[in-house]
């Protein structure tokens, strides 16, 4: 029995060290928890123009303890260029979009859809860089779907609001492509000012888009100002910093497995703080979706 339990571990976990699992861990966590924080911002806040907000604030912090621990602006081409498309779609795209869906669906929904994000990475890999999927793989997928499908099926008997459920996926469809555009802004010693550089890119998109469709106005309550700060602190900071070195440790298509957490935790903390009700659907969706990530995961080894 532990002998199956040790080669199920080598083949889940392949070479990952022990400090690779604790920031997976610590990085799902984090992400998971950040969908309950913007939750609360957007009752009452315009989502676009408090995400453009988030990003300069973070990516001037960022940029600032990046020049103090010596790292560079000097960019190469291949990270100047990623650096933009991570700017585009991670931080405009996905992040601004999946505030916008927050506004009417519920946060452990935004959690389940935003965990897809290793299926449709690998989704892509295939249409993209005609890279092979093996039948563990399809048979992830197609658990992934089911999962997707469950869920999906139980919530809009519930009346779901489709517009939510829209902005967040086509949000993770563009964060997918960030997370293969990291492969080449991930390299070398500048993980942080990359990481400011993108959240300010980002910002000024979402700038943008938010003179055009909102109104600058915000109420700032102590409620939603300690939202607004964890969200920058912890999911907007730390948890950014954390990706871009387990990418850079270990890769973006290893680094995507950590996902299979978001869900857990994600609806825990939206059911423990939000106190949002979690359906059996909803328990047996997360579970086979996860299994389908983990399955997507471990064909790859």
């Amino acid at each position: 029995m532990k002998i199956n339990k040790l080669v199920l571990n080598r083949k889940i976990i392949g070479n990952l060290s022990s400090l690779d699992v604790s920031m997976g861990i610590v990085f799902s966590f984090m992400w998971g928890s950040a969908f309950t924080s913007a939750r609360i911002i957007v009752e009452q806040t315009p989502p676009l123009t408090v995400s453009a907000l988030r990003f300069v604030i973070a990516g001037l912090i960022a940029i600032s303890i990046a020049k103090f621990l010596g790292q560079s602006w000097k960019l190469t081409k291949t990270q100047w260029r990623a650096t933009a498309i991570i700017g585009l779609c991670q931080n405009s795209l996905y992040l601004g979009l999946t505030f916008v869906g927050l506004q009417w669906i519920e946060a452990s929904l935004a959690t389940i859809l935003a965990s897809m994000l290793p299926l449709l990475v690998t989704c892509l890999d295939r249409i993209l860089f005609k890279k092979h999927i093996k039948f563990l793989g399809i048979v992830g997928l197609l658990l992934g779907c089911c999962g997707v499908i469950i869920i999906m099926g139980n919530r809009v008997s519930n009346e779901i609001d489709i517009r939510g459920v829209i902005s967040c996926v086509v949000g993770v469809f563009a964060l997918a492509v960030a997370t293969l555009s990291l492969r080449g802004a991930s390299s070398g010693e500048n993980i942080l000012m990359i990481v400011g550089l993108q959240m300010l890119i980002g910002s000024a998109i979402l700038t943008i888009l938010s003179l055009c469709f909102e109104v600058w106005v915000i109420d700032w309550s102590p409620k939603i100002l300690l939202a607004f700060s964890y969200s920058i602190i912890v999911p907007g900071l730390i948890a950014t910093w954390i990706w871009f070195s387990l990418i850079a440790r270990i890769g973006a298509t290893e680094a995507s497995t950590f996902h299979f957490l978001n869900p857990f935790f994600g609806v825990a903390i939206a059911a423990l703080i939000l106190e949002e009700p979690v359906s059996l659907y909803d328990y047996l969706g997360v579970a086979i979706v996860s299994l389908g990530i983990l399955a997507v995961q471990i064909s790859k080894r």
